[in-house]
């Protein structure tokens, strides 16, 4: 019997959460051996050429999967037309990006980086040959098993990171974890998906698709640039160590905000384009998204800010204390960002790419500002001013969406504020009842129980209709 849209949702979900969740917790704990290993500066020099693969990756997808999950009707032809695509454009950015690397060392003052590089953006080679077929498995809501490729996956390169870290190979383990690990996602693609690509090609799909794809691609490059672009300036601007610095607090981040953003993300654009043709139904599925991310976000991200202390001294060690305030400022502001993604689908699937386009280009212009403007008074008050970026970002996504779906910003705050608050309390209460106790591991424990159960009692209090749909399709899924 076919699935309702509902069950394709709950389910889709449900694995993106499993997906989500496990990569953000084995990513953790590999993080947390990789990290005792290595140190700021080879986490610094890392960081430093993140941001040339993220483009070059954009540039061989150049919006085209996003197309094909965006069409009513795919035939092989779409799939196959972007698969070539892809593998050609790929192959001419890695020649270019190879020729370009003394200059990408030369900008940052790292002869190293020649070699590091070149072996790095292999990794963009390598994810060329799944883009299609991902294009395929987002569209069809095959969570389940992407969920089991990326596992596995990191698994395996995880293991060899930290091999190759505890021998003393450095920033070198990074780049072999990297690349691993794109390269198994991307072959495994090809044993879970039923299609693949033939020859002859026809290009004509290419052009079809053109008028939706190139904007999302020129908004695809803006919005990693905004992603890696201080990342990349204190690569210029700072030495290594303040690089590595700001690198690993955000990787931390970073995985704590995929956790949520990644989960919704899954199913949001699906889910959303198949209900273009019903306003008022999208618009209610669009508001329980809200918030169910909400409902995750903020008491995933406030509690991170809460244990940063203890956490990152207990699980990466002294050296990364200077980490500590940087992390605890980038999850306030980090806390937004699901829900920035969450409208990006949102706008994507009424088919405004354009809007998409010129509300990042705004978002990365006023970040470049910002930069120029503060960097004098060091990382942290740059750090302070990008997290208060992602806060007001939120309010001009919705004001972007609210033309298309009429989603007023009173709905907005009836959706999150709740959730926003009680977290927030929650997390002041847990410090100050727990604020008597000096050794760092219970401190740790119990503040991460304690933050639990008052966010859950405090649920149940006011009845949550969220925490109750949580709770029933998880005990259908075990019964």
């Amino acid at each position: 019997m076919a699935k309702t849209l509902k069950e394709k949702t709950a389910s889709g979900l449900f694995w993106g959460a499993i997906n989500s969740g496990s990569m953000q917790v084995l990513n953790a704990v590999i993080g947390l051996f990789t990290t005792r290993l290595l140190s700021p500066d080879d986490y610094g020099v890392f960081g430093m050429i993140a941001i040339f693969t993220a483009i070059a990756g954009n540039i061989q997808d150049s919006g085209f999967s996003t197309a094909l999950v965006n069409q009513k009707e795919i035939r092989h032809e779409d799939y196959n037309a972007v698969f070539w695509f892809n593998i050609s454009v790929s192959v001419s950015m890695y020649v270019i990006l190879f020729f370009c690397a003394p200059l990408i060392a030369e900008f940052f003052h790292q002869p190293l980086l020649v070699p590091l590089s070149r072996f790095v953006f292999i990794s963009f080679l390598l994810s060329a040959l799944g883009i299609a077929h991902s294009a395929y498995m987002f569209r069809n809501l095959m969570n389940k098993e992407k969920a089991f490729l990326s596992f596995s996956a990191l698994i395996i390169s995880g293991v060899v990171g930290i091999i190759m870290a505890y021998n003393g190979m450095k920033y070198w383990s990074l780049a072999w974890q990297q690349v691993l690990y794109i390269g198994i996602v991307s072959i495994g693609k090809w044993f879970v998906v039923k299609w693949h690509p033939t020859l002859p090609v026809n290009f004509s799909p290419i052009r079809r698709m053109f008028g939706f794809s190139n904007k999302i691609l020129v908004t695809t490059i803006v919005n990693t640039i905004s992603q890696n672009f201080l990342t990349f300036i204190f690569g210029r601007l700072f030495p290594a160590k303040a690089v590595g610095l700001f690198y690993q607090s955000n990787k931390w981040n970073n995985m704590a905000s995929q956790l949520v953003s990644g989960t919704v993300a899954q199913v949001a654009q699906p889910v959303l384009a198949s209900l273009n043709d019903d306003a008022e139904r999208q618009l209610r599925v669009f508001r329980k998204m809200l918030r169910f991310t909400a409902f995750l976000t903020f008491p995933v991200m406030f509690g991170l800010a809460l244990v940063a202390r203890e956490f990152l001294l207990i699980a990466i060690g002294e050296k990364w204390v200077d980490c500590i305030p940087l992390l605890q400022i980038l999850c306030l502001g980090g806390s937004f960002i699901p829900f920035q993604t969450l409208y990006q689908n949102l706008i994507i699937s009424r088919g405004r790419s354009d809007s998409y386009m010129w509300c990042t280009i705004a978002q990365i212009a006023l970040q470049i500002v910002m930069v120029f403007t503060l960097w004098q008074q060091g990382i942290v008050w740059l750090v302070v001013a990008f997290s208060l970026l992602m806060f007001l970002w939120v309010i001009v996504w919705h004001f972007t969406a609210s033309r298309l779906v009429g989603i007023s910003l009173l709905m907005l705050v009836q959706d999150i504020g709740p959730y926003m608050l009680i977290a927030a309390s929650v997390m002041c209460a847990t410090f100050f009842v727990t604020s008597f106790i000096t050794s760092l591991f219970p401190l740790l424990v119990f503040r991460i129980v304690l933050a639990a159960l008052l966010y859950y009692i405090l649920m149940k209090v006011f009845g949550s209709k969220m925490l109750d749909e949580c709770i029933g399709y998880l005990r259908h899924r075990t019964a």
